[in-house]
């Protein structure tokens, strides 16, 4: 039975899709589109999907923050749209923990990953994982603080940690949210799509408004 992933990231100027037939065959794409994103968004979707059709797909992944405000609630509200749509799984995967997963490859081995993104009011997103062979550990979660809490929190780390810096495009990290959802597709996750909530961190109202209209 053909069971296709599709991954879509839009937390960052790049609008990025990824695809996957049971993590084999694959196809990735992204598009600096900056502010563009939100009026090619659905056209270019419809296009990556091609040939196969959304009754091939078996779950989504969407990225859920921290990043663009406008662009993670975008990518959100249509992974929802679609899974609910489509009666499908919808996973959603931290944009921190794609960052780490993505780039694990070049860390040295038994050190866990910070990955650390610029926030506002000089304020950082930050998050710890501690990377496996076929898995990502969350140490720290998601969260926002100020520059000297974060560097705090790095310090007290009993292993050594590996830190990373966000960049400003993320659209090449999409096929680690494919990996990392479909390692919990493999756990036997379902997760349906009301779950999945945008991380905004600095705009806890807007993340109520989400919550209540679950």
């Amino acid at each position: 039975m053909q069971q296709y992933g599709l991954a879509i990231h839009t937390s960052s100027p790049d609008l990025s899709f990824a695809i996957a037939l049971n993590m084999g065959d694959r196809r990735h794409s992204v598009w600096g589109l900056g502010r563009d994103l939100a009026t090619h968004l659905h056209p270019y979707l419809a296009e990556f999907l091609l040939p196969q059709t959304w009754s091939d797909l078996a779950f989504l992944a969407v990225a859920r923050g921290p990043g663009s405000f406008t662009g993670t609630r975008l990518g959100v509200v249509t992974a929802r749209t679609l899974a609910q749509q489509l009666n499908i799984p919808l996973f959603g995967i931290s944009t921190l923990a794609a960052i780490a997963w993505a780039e694990r490859a070049n860390i040295p081995t038994g050190s866990a990953i910070a990955v650390q993104m610029r926030a506002q009011r000089g304020e950082i997103f930050g998050a710890i994982y501690q990377p496996g062979e076929t898995s990502l550990q969350t140490v720290l979660p998601d969260a926002v603080m100020s520059p000297t809490r974060w560097q705090q929190t790095l310090e007290q780390r009993q292993i050594p940690v590996h830190l990373l810096e966000a960049e400003a495009s993320l659209g090449y990290t999409t096929p680690s949210l494919l990996d990392l959802a479909y390692q919990r597709w493999q756990q036997g996750q379902r997760p349906p799509w009301s779950e999945t909530l945008p991380f905004y961190g600095q705009h806890p109202v807007v993340e109520c408004q989400m919550q209540s209209a679950k």
